[in-house]
């Protein structure tokens, strides 16, 4: 039988971890800050602006989200203020996306790891895709890795980043996940931006196009290519329905050029709790819904601890493949 004591002592310790829980809940940042670690404009920029005016205007947070662009090293800058200057600042949060994967998988942050930080959470994606001209008689993803796997040399696919960028290994994600072993051998060519790479495919000069979802829909709208595969682990909604998944085709590949947040590694739990939970509370709110769709974002939802093991194992991917290419050793 439980003392009156120990009953007492029992209460007193439920009733402390309430009002933790409750305090913890009800965390808001003294002076929130994003840093988007580019110039205004691009997809950091408008991950920190737009992410901050929703949570205002929900009450999220009491004070405006005052955004600082510290661009450089394709993030690196900002990374290494995060680490070295900010790393215990409960009201930052800084935008990140693939591109910040891909380069911390490929050393591009000298002396930083992905473990300095503390990853947030996701709001959204723009997957990933691989299309072909509309007058090209390939009509499915496999039938194009088909060929890659018979004659490398027979498929060139053009993208618009550079060799070992992100559009590049969205195709030897694609490859690497039907089973072509070496995909040192998968001809990719490299142009200044999506449109020209599509110019380049319509001239006849590739076969192929790797891109992101978003640049690739106007082409399809008029009428010059066709997608054969959105890297998405399932169909998109509305407008983008239309388009098969690798995945649906037997290739098991995704590859989401994800946006989202990581804070400094010495922030405290509560603060990193808060974070988590408003990010959460905004990405399931109609206005961000809204937000997402005027931009073409798709969903990617993931927060805390699930977010930061998707984060790890986009860099082990993301290395295992720069290996294979050389870019890294």
């Amino acid at each position: 039988m439980i003392s009156k004591a120990t009953r007492v002592a029992m209460a007193a310790l439920m009733l402390g971890a309430s009002a933790l829980a409750v305090q913890a809940e009800g965390w808001m940042p003294e002076s929130p800050e994003c840093i988007a670690p580019a110039n205004p404009g691009g997809g950091w920029d408008f991950t920190c602006r737009q992410v901050g005016k929703v949570m205002q205007d929900m009450g999220l947070i009491d004070k405006t989200m005052q955004v600082v662009n510290l661009a450089g090293g394709g993030g690196g800058v900002a990374y290494a203020e995060t680490v070295n200057k900010r790393n215990d600042s409960n009201d930052l949060i800084v935008a990140a996306s693939s591109a910040t994967a891909t380069r911390l998988a490929q050393g591009a942050f000298p002396g930083n790891t992905v473990d300095q930080v503390r990853w947030v959470a996701s709001v959204g994606a723009d997957y990933g895709v691989i299309a072909v001209a509309k007058s090209s008689p390939v009509t499915t993803l496999p039938e194009l890795l088909t060929q890659m796997k018979d004659d490398p040399t027979s498929v060139a696919v053009a993208g618009g980043s550079a060799v070992g960028g992100w559009d590049h290994l969205k195709v030897l994600i694609a490859a690497n996940a039907y089973g072509i072993e070496d995909v040192r051998k998968v001809k990719y060519i490299a142009f200044d931006g999506g449109g020209e790479a599509v110019t380049q495919l319509l001239a006849g000069s590739v076969q192929a196009f790797t891109g992101d979802l978003s640049e690739a829909k106007g082409f399809v709208d008029s009428g010059d290519i066709r997608v054969i595969a959105v890297l998405a682990p399932e169909r998109l909604e509305g407008e983008f329905a239309e388009f098969p998944t690798a995945m649906e085709q037997g290739v098991p590949a995704i590859g989401a050029n994800w946006r989202g947040f990581y804070a400094p590694g010495g922030m405290s739990d509560d603060a990193y709790n808060a974070w988590v939970e408003k990010v959460a509370t905004l990405y399931a709110s109609d206005e961000w819904k809204a937000v997402m769709a005027a931009n073409g974002i798709a969903p990617l939802d993931l927060k805390g601890a699930e977010f930061d093991k998707f984060v790890h194992e986009s860099i082990e991917q993301i290395q295992s493949l720069s290996r294979e290419i050389g870019i890294i050793q």
